[in-house]
């Protein structure tokens, strides 16, 4: 995609990138104060890396969800993603390969599933919630095979660095949110959005529409597997289904984030707002004393809420 068709393009996507933002983070704002009203320990160092560090995997999920609603997509093969990632993780860093080693497997297995479903969603024209459940399938099959049951170990010095008493969680975060900034500074950025939004358009302004659909998958995989990866180092161990929860959670806070299913509408930024909401609430609800029950309604009316209200307000100024 040239220069000229990127400017065309910025202005009106741009503008769809930051609706609703404002609301969201008045909200966001309001969960945290309440949050360290009940839990003040959070204002601590060792509160704040602990938070992160139990917020990053969700932030993680999220941004891969997030990449591929903004893409006009979806996926259900998160969480078995998930899976897989602490699997492989587990059951190679304290092997011949090392721990550079088993990063690599970890990052090369993501990317590789993440294409392979992008492809055949891609090129075979088939809906992603079709690929991606049966691919989740397929992918929890194979974590089982190299794990069976829940084993395997990560090195303790790597299980410090990641999830010990410093906010290494946070900082790994600001980089990701940092390198996506570069990413949408490039037509490849610049063409999930416009792909998302209107395909056809995209294509006409010389957006490689089937490249960047492959490619957002590939990365959506990417993140999902490096989740794994963290996830096992919290826990010093691997876990053939620890990821199962990961799936209809990103896509919860995501959607909470104001990322739409339509594509080419939400931000990234917003998408990690989201999930920060999710976690905190979560938190919330736990200090306030609501059972698990009423958590898990309350979580589920205020995302449809948050569905909800954006779309009548839509309808109602369109009818003004």
């Amino acid at each position: 995609m040239n220069t000229s068709s990127s400017s065309r393009l910025y202005p009106s996507i741009q503008m769809r990138r930051n609706r609703g933002l404002a609301g969201l983070y008045l909200v966001v704002a309001a969960f945290l104060i309440l949050y360290a009203m009940l839990f003040p320990g959070i204002l601590s160092i060792g509160g704040f890396s602990k938070f992160t560090q139990n917020w990053f995997p969700l932030a993680l999920v999220t941004m891969a969800q997030a990449l591929l609603m903004l893409n006009g997509g979806i996926t259900l093969a998160i969480g078995p993603l998930v899976s897989l990632g602490a699997v492989i993780a587990a059951t190679t860093m304290e092997g011949a390969l090392g721990v550079p080693g088993g990063i690599l497997a970890v990052a090369a297995a993501g990317l590789a599933v993440g294409a392979a479903t992008g492809a055949i969603v891609t090129h075979l024209r088939l809906p992603a919630i079709i690929v991606t459940l049966a691919g989740s399938f397929i992918i929890s099959g194979v974590a089982l095979i190299l794990l069976p049951r829940p084993g395997g170990a990560i090195p303790d010095w790597l299980s410090t660095v990641l999830a010990g008493h410093t906010p290494v969680a946070f900082l790994m975060l600001l980089a990701i949110l940092a390198l996506w900034k570069l990413l949408l500074a490039t037509p490849l950025g610049l063409g999930i959005y416009a792909a998302g939004d209107n395909p056809v358009g995209a294509f006409r302004s010389g957006v490689p529409v089937e490249r960047v659909k492959v490619t957002a998958f590939a990365l959506s995989g990417l993140l999902a597997a490096l989740t794994g990866l963290f996830v096992a180092a919290q826990t010093g161990s691997g876990d053939p289904v620890i990821g199962t929860p990961f799936t209809l959670n990103s896509i919860a806070a995501a959607v909470l984030g104001g990322v739409g299913f339509l594509g080419g509408k939400g931000t990234m930024r917003g998408a990690i707002s989201g999930s920060l909401l999710l976690s905190v609430m979560i938190n919330v609800m736990f200090f306030l004393g609501f059972p698990p029950v009423a958590q898990y309604v309350a979580q589920g009316l205020i995302i449809v809420g948050a569905v909800a209200v954006p779309e009548l307000l839509g309808a109602w100024r369109a009818r003004r």
